[in-house]
């Protein structure tokens, strides 16, 4: 599996990096690159009543970006904006299940949103989280109802927190034949 993983907007760089590389970890047969061209974030998907950026116009354009690369399986975007669904007052990203495109945005996975003192490696640890999870829905996983399986809901901070950044053992037997049926 190639994933690509494609900065929108203002995502800081060195950041794309590290996801990058910890993804190679989840996913160890994975080819994980970080694309080269990033894409503006769109005043259209702005919402003023929100304050917020609606994840599916976002999405739409990771889309795009995943049907051109034709040598990249899944494409991964990374916003550094707040972002939501219409019936949600936020999420922590979005995915096409299954699909090319997923899409996580950094800006409730920092400390700092939350109050707290930065703390670069509690920051990563939840981007990559999510970045799996969100991974694994373009793999066609569902959530799941095991706490500690990154495919488990995040409703909350906490439940990021909470759960690992790796599958189940019932998740990852279903990762590994999706990744296999890719060819």
């Amino acid at each position: 599996m190639r994933i690509g993983v494609l900065p929108i907007g203002k995502a800081d760089a060195a950041m794309m990096v590290l996801i990058k590389e910890n993804l190679a970890r989840v996913f160890p047969d994975a080819a994980c690159v970080v694309i080269d061209e990033k894409i503006p974030l769109r005043e259209e998907a702005f919402d003023k009543k929100r304050k917020q950026y609606q994840s599916n116009v976002i999405l739409s354009e990771v889309q795009g970006c995943a049907f051109r690369k034709t040598g990249l399986n899944r494409v991964l975007g990374v916003v550094d904006a707040d972002i939501f669904v219409p019936e949600l007052s936020f999420v922590f990203g979005e995915a096409t299940c299954p699909g090319k495109a997923a899409l996580i945005s950094l800006w409730r996975l920092k400390p700092e949103f939350y109050g707290d003192a930065p703390n670069m490696q509690l920051f990563l640890e939840r981007a990559l989280k999510e970045a799996v999870h969100e991974l694994g829905h373009t793999l066609g996983l569902r959530h799941c109802s095991r706490s500690s399986c990154v495919m488990h809901f995040s409703n909350s901070i906490s439940d990021t927190d909470i759960k690992q950044s790796l599958f189940c053992d019932k998740c990852y037997l279903h990762v590994k034949i999706s990744i296999n049926n890719l060819g």
